[in-house]
């Protein structure tokens, strides 16, 4: 076996895909310590710079002293404590949802959603850039499972009115795309998914938070009601700066997934912790809206500084700036001159993208001040001419 092993990560090394863990020495923020150095660090998702905020902390410290480390059982055994309870009334209160449901990851949502709502005989389409996650739960689900263009609304109709009369239809999308950072048309997908009697779910696990008014995410950005958007997921580990994730909809929808999505039902409840300190993370949305407001400018800024440069910058308006190389070895190389220069910034490669779109995924957080921009800026103009 591990000669076969072994074959197998050769050939990733030599394809430039192959993937490293590095060590991880402070708390989240705009500077990392990692491997003995400080890095400034364009590559968290930590887009409102709340992971290592003090309330954060305090809550979760307080809410260990009295519940205990661990959740100890599944939510449906003895894990399902008052702060899960109350987490689910706020989330489903911010999202303007009848009810929410709490998973422990983003991953186990939508493996969960998919593969509760649809079976053999049903229909799923998603778009191509979807997240693995998406992609993975429609292939185990057992529908019939179709992927459109990019954000191709007339492909999509195409595939629509081809499909047989019966069956469940779900359209299943990336609110906010992880790896390109662009934004799906939510509204013209809900005029599709009502026009052609489907169902809609958008994955929001990097517009929640930091999306709409509120930050409530993409139903409040779009204007979308339960009805046109019936299947919201949200992940809490971005934005909100803490763990776990969340689908809000309907009273049914949220009964259905308690009986029958076998990753929530087969779990150990996060710990109650996590659950305290994500809605003291949820208290910060209204408490201090300057950071959705600091991020926008930042974004703002940056484009602007960028455009200015010519550097390869893929059309995005949210905290996800990619920069687009092409060639695997060279994104790796200039992720590795860029730390060279004391700024820490990820290459993606294939698989996670497409064969000849290897890139720098350039994160911004509302840690991030002009001046850090400034130096990733000046970094990216001298590598690149190098």
């Amino acid at each position: 076996m591990n000669e076969v092993l072994r074959r197998r990560l050769d050939e990733r090394r030599a394809q430039s895909r192959y993937r490293s863990r590095r060590v991880l020495e402070s708390a989240q923020g705009a500077r990392l310590h990692m491997d003995g150095r400080e890095l400034l660090q364009f590559c968290s998702n930590d887009y409102l710079g709340l992971a290592n905020h003090p309330k954060l902390i305090a809550a979760m410290q307080d809410t260990a002293a009295q519940f205990g480390v661990g959740g100890g059982a599944s939510h449906l055994v003895c894990g399902h404590s008052s702060y899960h309870h109350q987490l689910e009334e706020r989330l489903a209160k911010i999202t303007g949802r009848d009810r929410a449901l709490l998973f422990s990851t983003g991953y186990m949502a939508n493996l969960g959603t998919v593969t509760a709502l649809l079976g053999k005989g049903d229909h799923i389409l998603e778009d191509r850039l979807n997240h693995a996650s998406l992609l993975d739960a429609g292939l185990l689900s057992g529908a019939r499972f179709q992927r459109f263009q990019h954000n191709d609304m007339a492909d999509l109709e195409r595939r629509l009115r081809k499909l047989p009369a019966d069956g469940n239809r779900l359209i299943v999308v990336d609110a906010v795309f992880s790896m390109d950072g662009d934004m799906a048309p939510l509204a013209e997908l809900a005029a599709l998914a009502q026009k052609y009697n489907a169902w809609l779910m958008a994955d929001d696990a990097h517009g929640f938070g930091v999306l709409g008014e509120s930050g409530a995410g993409c139903a409040e950005f779009f204007g979308l009601s339960q009805q046109e958007l019936p299947v919201l997921m949200g992940t809490l580990g971005k934005g909100i700066g803490s763990f776990g994730a969340f689908v809000a909809g309907s009273e049914a929808l949220i009964e259905t997934l308690i009986q029958f999505a076998r990753p929530y039902i087969y779990t150990t409840a996060m710990p109650p912790a996590v659950a305290a300190a994500t809605i003291a993370g949820l208290n910060l949305l209204s408490e201090e809206p300057w950071r959705r407001q600091h991020l926008q400018e930042l974004i703002g800024y940056f484009r602007e500084q960028a455009q200015a440069f010519a550097l390869p910058l893929m059309p995005s308006n949210t905290a996800i700036q990619p920069l687009l190389i092409g060639d695997e070895q060279a994104a790796m190389a200039l992720s590795a001159a860029l730390e060279q220069r004391g700024i820490l910034v990820s290459a993606i490669r294939p698989p996670t993208v497409p064969v000849g779109s290897s890139r720098l995924r350039i994160t911004l957080s509302a840690a991030h001040s002009k001046a850090d921009i400034d130096c990733l800026l000046a970094a990216l103009v001298e590598v690149l001419a190098a």
